[in-house]
């Protein structure tokens, strides 16, 4: 029997304390759940609040304990309101969360600024955050940065990638891209995806830094490899443009379908124009049907006019005239030029929609204010500009 075992049995809190944690991390013992859990709950009842905090912790996730959420909360709130500045954090993040408690974000920057006021890292991040986003708090950008630099100070990844963030919007300070790639690069060279998926911005654009496509195709990668989505589909650009890679259209279509599966629009946009060009993948209209399609209900104009296209040629999916000058009209709204001609063209000729000169006038007046070409020359044809 050791001194600290010795000890805890006849009471003395701080030892119990220190044998639940030689129980919790194996330290001289053999790893005992259970027994971390007993220790620190003879220590609690005490009063210990470190003790109290850890078997919060245990009820959390039920470590040694059966879960009990609300357990948690109990022993997090013994200890939070002693001070324990890691039950502060992890009170808040329950608030943040709704997790044993109904979701209250005052009550979680509450926590997370007595935390934070103690030089908690993870707090002043998650604090920051609050202000950003006016959870719980009057939203306060200058508010918001001074917390994430006193948490990326401390080498906080979280609060370096946000504090980056907030130098490229220019949110709560000055914009200035050269702090912003600093800031991403301390992040990203912390294994922060986040981070890496900007950084690979910054060199890919030239912000902040000099423009150098390798490293740029460097930071996507380590971003990408993390399932980071924006990061996969740039990617995929790079390897199918062969910007700072090599050329390689079927590590281009592998990446646009990684982030295409994670919701991207740009990239199912991407893969759908990969299946319709048959690039780097066997041609296969209906796969390009179906992921223009997923990329168009989030949006993308770009993807609505193709998958417009589809239906009006009938190719991956039934030709359906009426579909096709759907998606024409909502990716013509958006200013796209290829749809608004077909729209133009449709509404002129009465194809697939009855015939509407006026329409029609419309949606060639708005191809002509984007100065496009085909409609000069229509109007140079009709001997109506000089151009």
């Amino acid at each position: 029997m050791t001194i600290d075992e010795t000890l805890a049995q006849q009471g003395d809190a701080d030892a119990q304390l220190k044998l639940g944690i030689c129980y919790d991390d194996g330290i001289g013992v053999t790893q005992n759940f259970q027994k971390a859990a007993y220790w620190y709950a003879k220590s609690a009842q005490q009063g210990n609040d470190n003790a109290k905090n850890n078997l919060g912790l245990c009820y959390l996730s039920g470590k040694g304990v059966e879960q009990d959420l609300e357990k948690a909360i109990y022993w997090f709130t013994e200890a939070a309101q002693q001070g324990n500045r890691v039950a502060q954090l992890l009170l808040g993040g329950c608030y943040a969360n709704g997790a044993g408690v109904a979701r209250d974000f005052e009550k979680a920057s509450y926590w997370f600024a007595k935390s934070a006021q103690q030089g908690d890292a993870d707090a002043q991040n998650s604090l920051g955050l609050c202000y950003a986003k006016g959870a719980g708090v009057t939203q306060d950008f200058e508010k918001a940065i001074y917390w994430f630099a006193k948490a990326a100070q401390q080498g906080n990844a979280g609060a370096q990638f946000e504090l980056g963030m907030c130098y490229t919007a220019g949110e709560g300070t000055a914009q200035d891209f050269e702090k912003a790639a600093y800031w991403f690069t301390e992040a990203a060279q912390q294994d922060n995806a986040d981070a890496q998926s900007k950084l690979g911005l910054c060199y890919a654009k030239g912000e902040g830094t000099a423009q150098d496509f390798k490293k740029a195709a460097y930071w996507f990668a380590k971003a990408a490899q993390q399932d980071n989505a924006d990061a996969q589909n740039n990617l995929g650009i790079y390897y199918a443009n062969g910007n700072g890679v090599p050329a390689d259209l079927e590590k281009a279509v592998y990446w646009f379908t990684k982030s295409a599966q994670q919701g991207s629009e740009l990239a199912q946009f991407n893969i759908g124009l990969c299946y319709a060009n048959g690039a780097g993948v066997a041609q296969d209209f209906q796969k390009a049907a179906y992921w223009f399609e997923k990329s168009a209900e989030q949006g993308n104009a770009f993807a609505q006019f193709n998958l417009g296209v589809c239906y009006d040629d009938g190719k991956g999916v039934a030709r359906d005239l009426e579909k096709a000058i759907y998606w024409f009209t909502e990716a013509a709204q958006q200013g796209n030029a290829d749809a608004q001609r077909n729209l133009w063209s449709c509404y002129a000729t009465g194809e697939g929609v009855e015939q509407d000169l006026e329409k029609a006038g419309y949606w060639f007046n708005q191809l002509a204010e984007q100065d496009n070409d085909d409609a000069k020359d229509i109007l140079k044809a009709l001997g109506l500009t000089n151009d």
